[in-house]
């Protein structure tokens, strides 16, 4: 009986530290001037903000008009071989496992004011995100991200290429 009530007691008080920290967290919380969220913000649009509140994101419509008007250049994230089997039409391939070796050679004609459309595919694809902040880091201050790029691309019947057959 004896080491019966010495685990309700161990559990109860185990219990009772437990509330009383986080009683005692929230009410830090509450006294700060900078105050943590207690619920975070973890859409892909929130993730697409820079440390000083920049969107790096842009739309569909936004990215086709820098197409069209030749004012930006596109970069795919994705792997060697997916870009192989297709792209945007006149991107050039910066796969992010690859950036420390391939970084020169893809920028070095590039002026830093250069206007930048990061790529990959999928809304949960980090690698254009990745690689639009390392160009951002490298002085490109116009990198932007076009999240879930590819796909979107397609499904609008925009221009295509392959390394083998132009679309």
């Amino acid at each position: 009986m004896d080491s019966k009530n010495n685990w309700f007691q161990a559990v109860w008080q185990m219990g009772a530290l437990v509330v009383l920290s986080v009683a005692v967290a929230l009410t830090v919380n509450t006294l700060r001037t900078q105050r943590l969220p207690l619920i975070g913000d973890f859409s892909p649009a929130a993730r697409m903000i820079t440390a000083t509140g920049e969107r790096m994101d842009i739309s569909l419509e936004e990215a086709e008009k820098l197409f069209y008007t030749r004012a930006a250049l596109f970069v795919d994230a994705r792997p060697v071989e997916d870009y192989a089997r297709g792209h945007i039409q006149g991107a050039r391939n910066l796969p992010w496992q690859n950036v420390d070796t391939d970084f020169i050679s893809v920028t070095s004609d590039l002026a830093l004011d250069t206007t930048i459309v990061a790529y990959c595919d999928g809304e949960t694809c980090e690698s254009s995100h990745d690689l639009a902040l390392f160009l951002r880091d490298a002085g490109f201050l116009n990198a932007q991200v076009l999240v879930n790029g590819w796909t979107l691309w397609q499904q609008a019947g925009l221009p295509t290429e392959s390394c083998t057959s132009p679309q």
